[in-house]
């Protein structure tokens, strides 16, 4: 069945799409948040023209037609936008058969365990460990994820010795038998890195993301090399052949692609394919409560190497309010996947209602 239209409804921080076929039948995804206007701009003009007409169906192929077809504009606002579009027909198929996207890919819906993830570091160590204990306490999560360093850092802290206090702090509050992730956010040099690495092996830290600035792949792999401790990345990468080379030179010990910035869940199945056939594990990026953590619980409840935990964030993110009418929720420590067709949400009439909107149709 053809590509009839693809519809936007966008503000600055989201844009959902719509895609219908000829049939009427429809499906929602969404572009990946944060200047999404732009994306959902790029998905207009540039992704649509590639794909009205094309067969709703052949969903992988279409994903990286559009992104080869666009090759002079690599990157993240191309396959922010083409990820929109897969995620969308991925819905339509689901509803067109009466199945979960989580059970197209051969899985089933059930309850996924998460992890909590801190997106601050605008927060004292003494504050993170007690606002995790008392998450812990309520939800009963078995990982969190906090952040150390500073974002593209150059070896720097928010202030001098926070990363040394932090980690200690929120592992006496947590407990010994709770996973502890740290996410660097390209803050160190290797050498730097290594140094906070084996204070981190110190206090049992499981997961060590982005040590060094994200491109510099040989700069990561020096950091695994080093450690026992599982050096993680690539929630930034949007080309499958720099995937394939993280991969291969295994510059990290778990790949983390986001099916949003990656281009669509077709193009982070992937990279965790690529993975397993590594033996690695894949651990999704998802870090707000928009449709990307939707999309990432389907995928780990279906692929054979994901992580223990799917990535749950736990800020109070204004602008994922009321975006379904009907939201995620933790407990004892797991959400569960939705299990309607398709992503098994629905997105509020009154915010598509509010939102900019647009249409390219043939």
């Amino acid at each position: 069945m053809k590509i009839k239209s693809i519809e936007t409804f966008t503000n600055k921080q989201i844009s959902f799409v719509r895609v219908r076929t000829e049939d009427g039948q429809e499906g929602f995804g969404q572009i990946a948040p944060y200047h999404a206007n732009i994306s959902a701009l790029v998905l207009h003009q540039q992704i649509a023209p590639h794909a009205l007409g094309a067969d709703a169906e052949d969903i992988a192929a279409l994903a990286e037609r559009c992104v080869e077809a666009e090759h002079k504009f690599p990157g993240s606002y191309i396959c922010r936008a083409v990820g929109g579009l897969d995620t969308a027909l991925w819905d339509l198929k689901g509803k067109r058969l009466g199945k979960s996207v989580c059970e197209l890919l051969g899985g089933q819906p059930r309850a996924v365990p998460v992890y909590g993830s801190s997106m601050r570091r605008d927060i004292s160590p003494a504050e993170e460990a007690d606002r995790l204990q008392r998450l812990q306490d309520a939800h009963g999560y078995q990982a969190f994820k906090i952040r150390i360093g500073k974002n593209f850092g150059s070896d720097t802290d928010v202030y001098p010795g926070r990363t040394e206090e932090i980690v200690p702090a929120v592992r006496r509050a947590i407990g010994d038998r709770t996973d502890l992730y740290v996410d660097a956010n390209s803050g160190f040099t290797p050498a730097r890195a290594i140094e906070v690495g084996h204070m981190l092996e110190q206090y049992g830290v499981c997961h060590y993301e982005e040590p060094c600035p994200y491109p510099q792949l040989e700069w990561t792999k020096q950091v695994a090399d080093a450690l026992e401790l599982p050096v993680t990345g690539g929630e930034q990468d949007t080309d499958l052949a720099q995937f394939q080379r993280m991969i291969s030179m295994h510059a990290v010990d778990i790949v983390q692609p986001d099916i949003c910035y990656i281009g669509g869940l077709s193009r982070a199945l992937k990279v965790a394919q690529m993975a397993e056939a590594a033996g690695m594990t894949c651990t999704p990026h998802a870090a707000n409560l928009s449709m990307v953590t939707i999309f990432t619980l389907h995928m780990a409840a279906a692929v054979p190497n994901a992580g223990r935990f799917v990535e749950f964030s736990i800020e109070p993110d204004h602008w994922t309010e009321g975006l379904f009418t009907s939201g995620l929720k933790v407990e004892e420590g797991k959400v569960h996947v939705p299990d309607g067709p398709g992503w098994g949400v629905t997105i509020h009439p009154e915010w598509l209602a509010k939102a900019e909107y647009r249409i390219s149709q043939i």
